[in-house]
């Protein structure tokens, strides 16, 4: 039980935080375009296609676990092969979209949502929890994607600990800080975890901090929208937020589950 709630409690993290109203990280008037803006002009293709841009559709779908080209060249080329088309299919099933094997206007939606930036595959076993899906709807206008996957062996907190503490990153403002006590505060409240905040944030069981770009942990961030988070495995327990996506102020319209 404990390996699977730590996923899906830095899931509920995501979307608390995601709720900061124009925290002090980012210039809330900052209009740059997401990082994901580039599938917009390869909607409609299919294999066989030629199509400048292709090879980005490439980059992501082997960030995620979709594809890995022994051929460097084929992974950076514009061509929509075999094997492109082989790994939509697999996401277009791991979100439950109809089986195309091309770009077509619903996977172009599903694949634009901000998102973990957890694979979805590694080492070519797929962890998703596509099964069920809820939503959720408000008013606002924002979008994730908030599957999650079992990091690769499972791995867990001891048995006996079940009260972890956890901590920010220096210079964290607090506007930042509440979402995630409530977050907290939720999971507690449906589980058997309890937590509390220490100051030192060396000694803490879950270590939190937002950050920009190459940030030093091998897993650089992508501005805003794209890429929201991601987290190491127990007992390593860092969470990293990219701090420009926790200043737009928005709020989760489509939440599934």
């Amino acid at each position: 039980m404990a390996s699977k709630a730590f996923p899906i409690f830095f899931f509920t993290l995501i979307v608390l935080i995601s709720l900061i109203p124009h925290v002090a990280l980012a210039n809330s008037n900052d209009e740059k375009s997401s990082p994901f803006d580039f599938l917009k002009h390869l909607k409609g293709c299919h294999k066989g296609d030629k199509l400048k841009g292709i090879h980005e559709l490439k980059t992501y779908l082997e960030h995620f676990g979709y594809l890995n080209y022994k051929n460097q060249s084929q992974a950076n080329n514009d061509d929509f092969d075999d094997l492109l088309e082989s790994a939509l299919k697999t996401y277009q099933l791991n979100y439950h979209l109809k089986v195309t094997g091309s770009l077509d206007s619903q996977t172009v939606s599903k694949m634009m949502m901000p998102r973990c930036g957890v694979p979805d595959i590694v080492n070519g076993t797929t962890r998703m929890t596509s099964g069920k899906k809820n939503q959720r709807h408000s008013s606002t206008s924002f979008h994730t994607v908030s599957h999650y996957t079992f990091f690769r062996g499972s791995p867990k907190w001891p048995a006996s600990k079940y009260s972890l503490t956890y901590g920010f990153l220096p210079r964290t403002p607090s506007r930042a800080m509440d979402p995630v006590a409530r977050a907290f505060q939720t999971w507690a409240a449906n589980t058997h975890f309890r937590f509390a905040r220490v100051q030192d944030y060396t000694t803490a069981d879950i270590k939190i901090g937002f950050h920009r770009g190459n940030h030093g942990d091998g897993n650089s961030f992508d501005g805003r929208g794209g890429i929201l988070a991601h987290a190491f495995a127990p007992q390593d327990g860092r969470f990293h937020y990219d701090a420009d996506d926790m200043g737009s102020g928005c709020n989760p319209r489509i939440i599934e589950d």
